[in-house]
């Protein structure tokens, strides 16, 4: 029978006690290092915004932050739900137009009844029938969602200039353009109401059923369908809240510059896409977080602002937003190929 020698027993029970102090280091590296990546985004928007407070006269005057916040507006009400889109591994390039198309509508009901109800349930009903179209298309005809959103876009355009005769419609209702340009609590309206969306989506997405069964069709559609998800239902009520809130910022829009323009928000699309992709929303869907979709409308908003603070003439500025808009992507394409790695 054979003795342990008291120093063998020694150098057992010091490794006994560093093996678990370096599995906790280990640990504690991994959370760090996934903090790191999951907040990359609004760290490095942060470190931005506070060089360009430094660097570029006027941009943190109360004047401009408002400013800025109120041209985003727009962008942020349907980011929100073309994250919802993505995260369901569809997207829409038809906002666009719906904008366009709900602005003109909602100014010609304006005009011709003078009813403010009729002009926005007019224009709220419209950009939730082309959405409900393209949740159709896509959903139960089979249609891919580039070919079915592109078709919806050009054809609503068209509607657009049809309706309006390719001209301006103007807007006179005083009470109709406040929602442009009145104040709550010293804060635009249409802040406000981008605020309403992040809230309300991000508990949407994180808190209900309906955000775990998107991430879960934009995951795997035929698993979700396998679990019992009703994945055609929910593609198409998921298009019809991007036709709806599209359609409430179509007629903030025009309230802002006090007329429905056919030819209003051009390429609007890729912006809000863009600002998606950057805060984190993934192409290959089941991906989306709203503090990064916020985060990725400022950084649009943002660019965009200093740009004309700078006076960066406007033909610079679509190269900008083009290469921003290839960024997002190139980055979309390095998280999915390291996610796939670990």
């Amino acid at each position: 029978m054979s003795s342990l020698n008291p120093a063998q027993t020694v150098d057992e029970t010091v490794v006994q006690q560093i093996k678990p102090r370096q599995s906790n280091s280990m640990n504690s590296m991994k959370t760090t290092q996934h903090w790191l990546h999951e907040q990359s985004m609004p760290l490095a928007y942060t470190l931005l915004f506070i060089l360009l407070s430094f660097t570029v006269e006027n941009f943190f005057s109360s004047t401009n932050i408002v400013g800025l916040m109120l041209s985003v507006a727009q962008i942020g009400m349907v980011a929100c739900t073309m994250m919802m889109c993505l995260a369901s591994r569809d997207f829409d390039l038809s906002i666009g137009s719906t904008i366009a198309f709900t602005g003109v509508l909602g100014a010609i009901i304006l005009e011709r009844t003078g009813s403010i109800t009729l002009a926005v349930g007019g224009g709220l009903l419209a950009g939730a029938l082309i959405g409900a179209g393209n949740g159709v298309l896509i959903a139960y005809l089979r249609v891919n969602a580039l070919i079915a959103t592109l078709a919806t876009m050009l054809m609503v355009r068209g509607l657009a200039f049809i309706v309006s005769k390719g001209q301006a419609v103007g807007i006179s209702n005083e009470t109709f353009i406040s929602f442009g340009d009145g104040r709550i609590f010293g804060l635009p309206f249409p802040v406000l109401v981008v605020a309403a969306c992040f809230l309300i989506f991000g508990i949407l997405l994180n808190h209900t059923v309906f955000g775990r069964n998107t991430l879960a069709i934009g995951g795997n559609p035929d698993a979700a369908r396998l679990a019992g998800i009703r994945v055609e239902r929910l593609r198409i009520w998921i298009f019809l809240l991007q036709g709806l809130v599209t359609a409430l910022a179509g007629l903030i829009l025009a309230s802002r510059i006090t007329s429905g323009q056919p030819n209003s928000a051009q390429g609007f699309e890729l912006d809000v896409i863009s600002a998606c992709v950057l805060g984190g929303v993934s192409l290959q869907g089941g991906k989306a977080r709203i503090t990064g979709v916020l985060v990725g409308v400022l950084i649009m908003g943002t660019v965009e602002n200093v740009m004309n603070l700078l006076d960066v003439d406007a033909f610079y500025q679509y190269l900008m937003r083009g290469f921003i808009l290839l960024a997002a992507v190139l980055l979309d394409q390095l998280k999915s190929r390291s996610a796939r790695k670990s």
